[in-house]
């Protein structure tokens, strides 16, 4: 199973929109998928109790990344990175089991021209220290806002980046045999 982080709690986000496409690609490619979003994490995860003992609503979020034979992160930026919560989430996952040897893609958008570059370099920063194995072809969607409409690509050429690193991805993970 490879879980699909959308990596923002934003309501109404393109991150979500995009994490819901890629569902779609890797259902056509009969690999099993879950899309694991962080608008659902529940809220006592953001009292400072939550630290010392995790909550046991949170158990669920923590066992999709453990269960996971890969996990692609689907992330927007802002303000020149990645969203806070995206990084509290990494921050409350165990340590270091939820990321240790475990593949990771990375999908970056955003409404400037370079589709949320520096929000994927320095998550992959972090994954690294984690010592995941990152997949080396990342996809950048720059001008979401222009080249994603009602939920689908004006531009075929993004949809088939997406599909193309989807396709890499999953052979990739099934090389771990994980």
């Amino acid at each position: 199973m490879i879980t699909l982080l959308c990596g923002t709690n934003r309501p109404g986000s393109n991150t979500r929109k995009i994490t819901n496409i890629l569902a779609l690609i890797y259902e056509q490619l009969g690999v099993p998928c879950q899309v694991l979003d962080l608008a659902d994490l529940p809220q006592e995860i953001f009292l400072p109790t939550s630290y010392a003992e995790k909550p046991a609503s949170f158990a669920p979020f923590a066992e999709a990344i453990l269960s996971s034979q890969g996990v692609v992160i689907v992330t927007p930026e802002y303000n020149g990175s990645f969203p806070g919560v995206l990084k509290y989430f990494i921050d409350m996952l165990p340590f270091p089991a939820s990321f240790e040897n475990r593949p990771v893609c990375f999908v970056g958008l955003a409404a400037g021209m370079w589709g949320a570059l520096r929000s994927v370099e320095q998550l992959q920063h972090i994954l690294a220290y984690r010592n995941a194995h990152l997949f080396p072809t990342r996809v950048f969607l720059p001008s979401v806002g222009e080249v994603l409409k009602e939920g689908q690509f004006t531009d075929a050429a993004l949809l088939e980046r997406l599909q193309k690193q989807a396709a890499g991805f999953a052979e990739y993970v099934g090389k771990f045999g994980a």
